[in-house]
């Protein structure tokens, strides 16, 4: 049985092991709403006899998708509100999202852009509209970071992703492009020299921001795939999702945080679980995620913490949630003592 293709339809994860038959008409109904795709590198990872392995809740089309709750929407942190041209969203000032495409090497089951990505999705921006949105972003002088994202910049070839580099090096006001990203993890291999080097843009920092959940997603392979980007002149950063039945546990996250800093990569953002369609069944309450972070800050080190972060939904912003560790005019200890503190002082 190889393993060296794209998991795409249910079929396909029933003839490799990763489905019950007997489910499949189901599953092909999620299949037929949103997008599946399962890397070798991830099939990998799946623990088959485990039925609560937190990979395979991660990328395994689950029925509980089918069900959605009044309160989730399509676009759940408001993109369309603040998108002034096609591909582009400018929420705060001094940023864009720049979403080139919206393909991705793998679908996670949990995507709050699951309604625009994939092959029924909004596909590759087309040289019009790119021409749009560089113009749109030479054109305002407080722009200061370029933030690719999509689906995943990096499922782009080096000759695509050279040439996005190019055009924004000439942009002068731009000083920082980031990627946001899952490559390193789901598809190692694919961080190339020639990908490296692509990613290199004369006068501007490059910042990747790697998405990963579970400690068992950095393994030596995906670790090497960062060294690369690292030694090639790029910082990066780390983006989790809280996610119920994943890493909703102080000794899983606390290792998953340990396994960034161990790669170089800081910490930066433990998102609370947006309101996208079919994904009530992987998120937690802010009091748990509150909770959580609290035990981290007590047990792991500094470098190890991300901020706890919300995305107001209908485009509101992104804001942090907690803990808050002033009390009634007392500081909190990790260890949940209340001290005095002067007001001023």
């Amino acid at each position: 049985m190889t393993r060296a293709i794209t998991l795409r339809t249910p079929e396909a994860l029933a003839e490799h092991g990763l489905a019950d038959r007997g489910r499949l008409a189901k599953l092909q109904q999620v299949a037929d709403r949103y997008a599946v795709a399962i890397t070798p590198t991830i099939m990998d990872l799946i623990d088959p006899d485990d039925p609560f392995d937190p990979i395979a809740r991660q990328f395994l089309p689950s029925e509980a998708e089918l069900d959605s709750t009044p309160l989730e929407r399509p676009d759940p942190i408001g993109d369309e509100v603040h998108s002034p041209v096609e591909g582009l969203v400018h929420r705060y000032p001094d940023r864009v999202l720049l979403k080139v495409t919206h393909t991705c090497a793998v679908y996670c089951r949990f995507c709050f852009r699951r309604e625009m990505v994939g092959p029924q999705g909004e596909g590759t921006l087309s040289s019009t509209a790119l021409d749009q949105a560089m113009s749109y972003i030479a054109e305002r002088p407080d722009i200061w970071e370029v933030i690719l994202t999509g689906g995943d910049p990096l499922v782009l070839s080096p000759r695509r992703l050279r040439d996005l580099m190019e055009r924004l090096a000439r942009i002068d006001h731009v000083k920082v492009v980031r990627l946001h990203t899952r490559g390193p993890v789901v598809n190692p291999d694919s961080v190339t020299d020639a990908l490296v080097e692509a990613l290199r843009a004369s006068g501007k920092a490059t910042w990747i921001a790697l998405h990963a959940n579970h400690p068992r997603e950095l393994t030596p392979a995906a670790r090497q795939a960062c060294a690369r980007l690292i030694e090639g002149g790029m910082a990066m950063v780390s983006q989790t999702v809280l996610l119920r039945g994943v890493n909703d546990d102080l000794e899983t996250l606390g290792a998953l945080m340990r396994a960034f800093v161990e790669t170089r990569i800081k910490p930066y953002y433990l998102h609370q679980g947006d309101l996208a369609p079919g994904t009530a069944h992987f998120r937690t309450s802010i009091a748990e995620g509150q909770a959580l972070m609290r035990s981290l800050r007590g047990a792991y080190s500094g470098l190890c913490q991300p901020g706890y972060v919300l995305d107001i939904p209908d485009g509101h912003g992104k804001v942090p949630v907690g803990p808050n560790y002033l009390v009634g005019g007392q500081v909190e200890d990790p260890a949940g003592r209340l001290h005095a503190y002067p007001a001023s002082v």
